[in-house]
């Protein structure tokens, strides 16, 4: 292995990956089953634990199986989101009275990583490269150096002695890069599960032997919309009307909506299952003019399936994602029942965040000053970029770029192990 001892850890806000250097190239660690990503979070479970017991932990899909499931606990999620915050230094209940820090959340999970990544190794790793986004905090450079601070400081405590950065769109755009042959302007696509990120990046064949490549970011914007909001997009507007969402009662007056929107919110639907949540659904029995509506969300309550009807629009989402039609099964609330998608209802139910995505690129290029007719290249990573209509309304805005799509989900990962192979080159 080029690199004893190195490794690179993509620590995204809802997945995360690890690469190792690998001769001339990298290597993905294979995470969960076959995946080579895991979603970032960590469940610390404590039914049944005696007063002096600490806290099981769980990571990626075990840990969020283990909140679905009911497991008395706390889920942990978008722990980077702390970074920079005055919560970093702060503790937090995980249930039955017991406190963690937050840093300390941070560093299990990276101490897990570690741990996966040593066995596929064969060794002890003690350095790292990690990811940052262009800035963790906006408009703020103190509490910006202080969330990369508390990262270093995470990985140090789980046992990594040497903690280099690198810009995760420096870092997605480093295979793009490889194979170029003069400088270009490449705009940076990333978007995932809760965010949409855009960054204006210049490279070329004289930059690639460059450690330091912030000067090279141009531009960056972003918004708060991304998979997750999609999905909760088709869940309401082709899954939950099923159950009475948008409805009218005896009076014509539309039945109350909330809780329609915390079941199709991933970290609000537990607490629809609260006893007293499910009294109260229970009682308004008389507010729906179709029985049926209300006894299938009562069943949707009933069985937990909150969770699930959520995976079922985004595996709607990603079915009819390259166009065509598809059929949701729904008979786990009445025995038949089923509902319809295809390519043109999903994207009137997404289109205002598809728009809204596609408008903060022409706010980055205005923020670095580029004229869209000077962008190369488009490069597209995250698990986002899978859905064609978001990813054809971007390139129509530059349709003189080429388009280019990295590995939806490890290509910054893939690209940071590119990154700490050079820094190994340079020792």
């Amino acid at each position: 292995m080029t690199g004893p001892g190195v490794c690179a850890i993509d620590f995204g806000t809802s997945n995360s990956a690890i690469a190792l250097p690998d001769g001339e190239g990298v290597r993905l660690v294979v995470l969960e089953g076959t995946q080579r990503t895991m979603p970032t979070a960590v469940f610390y479970a404590v039914e049944g634990l005696a007063p002096h017991e600490e806290p099981q932990r769980h990571y990626g899909r075990a840990a969020v199986a283990a909140y679905v499931d009911g497991t008395e606990g706390r889920l942990m999620r978008s722990m980077k989101s702390i970074l920079g915050s005055s919560l970093a230094t702060q503790s937090t209940e995980v249930g039955a009275g017991r406190q963690v820090r937050y840093l300390d959340v941070v560093g299990a999970y990276l101490r897990h990583l570690r741990g996966m990544a040593e066995a596929e190794a064969g060794q002890a790793l003690t350095r790292v490269v990690l990811g940052r986004p262009v800035f963790f905090v906006d408009d703020d450079p103190a509490r910006d150096a202080a969330a990369q601070a508390a990262l270093a400081d995470a990985a140090q405590s789980v046992g990594f002695r040497e903690v280099r950065f690198q810009f995760e769109p420096i870092a997605a755009a480093l295979d793009y890069e490889r194979g170029i042959d003069r400088e270009q302007l490449v705009l940076v696509a990333d978007i995932g599960g809760g965010t949409s990120d855009f960054s204006l990046v210049r490279v070329g064949p004289q930059r690639r032997s460059r450690l330091d490549r912030q000067d090279d970011i141009l531009g960056n914007h972003g918004v708060h919309i991304a998979g997750t909001d999609f999905d909760r997009h088709i869940e309401l507007a082709h899954i939950l009307p099923s159950c009475g969402y948008r409805a009218l009662g005896p009076t014509g007056r539309e039945v109350p909506s909330r809780v329609y929107f915390d079941l199709a919110t991933w970290h609000l639907i537990n607490t629809v299952y609260a006893p007293g949540r499910v009294a109260e659904l229970a009682r308004m029995k008389s507010f729906y003019a179709e029985a049926h509506q209300h006894r299938r969300l009562m069943t949707l309550v009933a069985e937990r399936l909150g969770h699930a009807l959520i995976g079922q629009a985004e595996a709607a989402k990603i079915a009819v994602a390259d166009g065509g039609h598809t059929t949701i099964d729904l008979g786990a609330l009445e025995a038949g029942l089923q509902a319809t998608l295809d390519d043109g209802q999903a994207l009137a139910a997404l289109d205002a965040d598809i728009e809204r995505i596609a408008a903060a690129a022409d706010v980055t290029l205005a923020q670095a000053g580029v004229d869209r007719s000077r962008v190369d290249a488009l490069y597209f990573t995250g698990g986002s970029t899978g859905l064609k209509p978001l990813a054809a309304r971007i390139a129509a805005r530059f349709p003189q770029a080429r388009a280019m799509h990295g590995d939806r989900f490890a290509s910054v990962a893939q690209g940071l192990g590119l990154h700490a192979q050079r820094l190994d080159c340079a020792r």
